[in-house]
């Protein structure tokens, strides 16, 4: 379950409808899970900040690194420009080629762009190989293709599902997760794939005896979306908040970590939102991006794969500490 459902509550912010990312007006998430034999725990995520041909409206956006030990194809093109030209896609470390250039295939097979020549595509990861063989990478076109036409709004899967499949977490299954957060007249949801470590911390309470010793290593993709009318600059500021809800749930922050977040904005005509009205977004960014990290888990099924097992966290327990 999610902890909201047992009265656990994450912040002060109201949410949106879903508590996701979707609660954001046009945004669609999308998954294609691949598991297959033994060894194959992987696949793709996909997220839309809308359902039109992103490359002829493009929608502003910006990239934060927290840590760059990582391979976020299109992430220079983005900050030098300010848009986002194709959907989002995660997956796997050294699945991230393929699906770009099955994003590319996709892109320039949409009508309207016959003469298209140079396209950015955007696909995060995280390195699922401890429960995944991932030098056989797996994810290929049809799955790139699966997760978008397949990407819908509403209720979101998440946990062990898409480019979560196989990613771990504080020790734990971790995986796909997502929560939004109302700020004033405006959403902003977030989206992580959970791969990293540290000492997992809930609502402040460090869960000691929760973590995996000398688990500090991992990744995490964080995708934040708003329809507030807000600039790239604004942007960079608004997905720079999201690395402080990843600290609030206890991430390491070690040197092999790839933290990264995405942010951006669906279409808007309003006039652009002032500095001074960025500030609740941000409150909402970290409330949203600590819920999503904890979502992630507790949404997460048991994995067995690759040679290892990545048990849910178990619930019962969390639960014991924070009342406690």
């Amino acid at each position: 379950m999610r902890l909201r459902d047992a009265g656990i509550l994450i912040g002060t912010l109201p949410t949106g409808l879903h508590n996701a990312i979707t609660d954001v007006p046009g945004v669609k998430v999308g998954h294609a899970t691949v598991i297959r034999g033994e060894n194959i725990r992987t696949g793709v995520t996909a997220i839309l900040p809308h359902s039109g041909n992103l490359f002829q409206e493009k929608v502003p956006g910006a990239v934060h690194i927290g840590n760059a030990f990582g391979k976020l194809i299109g992430s220079t093109q983005i900050n030098e420009l300010g848009e986002i030209e194709t959907p989002i896609l995660l997956t796997a470390t050294l699945n991230a080629f393929r699906v770009a250039d099955a994003l590319l295939d996709y892109m320039l097979s949409l009508p309207g762009n016959e003469n298209v020549r140079s396209i950015n595509p955007v696909v995060g990861e995280t390195n699922d190989g401890a429960l995944n063989d991932i030098r056989a990478r797996a994810v290929g076109h049809s799955e790139v293709i699966q997760a978008i036409q397949s990407a819908k709004d509403g209720k979101v899967d998440e946990g062990s599902v898409g480019a979560g499949t196989g990613t771990i977490a504080f020790g734990w299954k971790g995986g796909i997760g997502t929560a939004s957060r109302k700020a004033g007249p405006h959403t902003v949801g977030v989206l992580v794939q959970s791969n990293f470590g540290g000492r997992l911390t809930i609502n402040g309470v460090p869960m000691d005896g929760l973590t995996e010793a000398g688990n500090n290593d991992g990744s995490i993709m964080i995708v934040v979306a708003t329809n507030a009318p807000a600039t790239p600059r604004n942007l960079q500021r608004l997905a720079a908040r999201a690395m402080l809800g990843l600290g609030r749930a206890g991430a390491a922050g070690s040197n092999g970590s790839g933290d990264y977040t995405i942010a951006f904005a669906t279409p808007n005509t309003a006039p652009p939102l002032t500095n001074e009205a960025m500030s609740p977004l941000f409150a909402a960014a970290i409330e949203a991006t600590e819920e999503a990290i904890i979502n992630s888990l507790t949404q997460a099924t048991t994995v067995t794969g690759n040679g290892r097992t990545a048990h849910a966290l178990p619930i019962d327990r969390v639960l014991k500490k924070l009342n406690r």
